[in-house]
């Protein structure tokens, strides 16, 4: 008779899986990138079956591990249920939780609806700013958590990839103007230094014909067919239209959007978000 699959390592798994390498994986689960490797070991002489491909730049599940990740994640969410069911009555407190406004505006509305149905006494304080000064706020401790869209270089637990989109107003055709007019979020926005880049490499002339944080003021800009610009998908209103190649763009890197965590002593409450936030934002993409 085999022996049932620990929930530790397909959680370990998941995580590989998800972020596609041992040492992206490790702050993850709260262990060291050999403790990573030896969970992977014990968990393919459990099933018997190789269940990573490692290439040059990613290590991927074959088709084994995938089938396997559809299970984990199943059995990992009943896992959660289970104890959510247990534990929700003494689930209570006040979390701070910083996020981009365009994040804000449509990604985290339906995620914290379920997340209140479920955990109706834990309140969360939504401060909105920029990723860059999200990331600071984590350190000073104003908030507890932060949803941040990932600088080059910056440790960060990574939740998804979001496919990064031009998007124009169905209105009018400025993508054909040269140079080509953009509004851009602020200086030190990885979205913005996204999109130079994918401009620079293309070699297409542009000007800037607009910079703010806010996604309220570049939608304006783009509706009122002055400018285009690079959103996540998640972030893109119903009123504009995403661009392509076929406007002759330069396709845009996708966007890595990851969570922060201060470092005071976290309250259940602080726990429950942030467990929350990981099973919701990585299930839904």
């Amino acid at each position: 008779m085999s022996n049932p699959l620990d929930l530790d390592l397909l959680k370990t798994f998941v995580a590989v899986a998800e972020t596609g390498s041992f040492s992206s994986a490790a702050p993850r689960i709260g262990r060291s990138q050999s403790a990573v490797s030896m969970q992977m070991q014990r968990l393919e002489q459990s099933v018997g079956k190789q269940l990573l491909t490692r290439g040059s730049k990613a290590v991927v599940p074959n088709a084994v591990g995938t089938e396997l990740l559809l299970h984990a994640r199943k059995l990992l969410k009943m896992s959660d249920d289970a104890l959510a069911s247990v534990s929700r009555p003494e689930e209570s407190g006040c979390v701070r939780l910083g996020i981009p406004d365009d994040y804000a505006a449509f990604l985290l509305p339906p995620v914290l609806a379920r997340f209140a149905a479920e955990h109706p006494l834990v309140t969360v304080e939504l401060v909105c700013e920029p990723s860059a000064a999200l990331s600071q706020a984590v350190k000073d401790r104003r908030v507890d958590l932060a949803i941040i869209t990932r600088l080059p270089d910056q440790s960060v637990e990574i939740l998804r990839r979001e496919p990064f989109v031009w998007v124009g107003s169905p209105l009018h055709v400025a993508w054909e103007q040269s140079p080509l007019p953009i509004a851009l979020f602020e200086v030190g926005c990885a979205a913005r230094m996204n999109a130079m880049k994918a401009l620079a490499d293309d070699g297409r002339p542009y000007r800037c014909t607009y910079s703010s944080a806010s996604l309220l003021g570049l939608t304006a800009i783009v509706q009122a067919g002055l400018a285009i610009a690079a959103l996540a998908m998640c972030s893109v209103p119903p009123t504009l239209r995403v661009l392509s190649r076929n406007e002759g763009l330069p396709e845009l890197r996708d966007l890595e959007i990851g969570m922060l965590r201060s470092s005071d002593p976290r309250t259940g409450a602080v726990e429950c978000l942030t467990g929350f936030l990981r099973r919701e934002l990585t299930s839904e993409h």
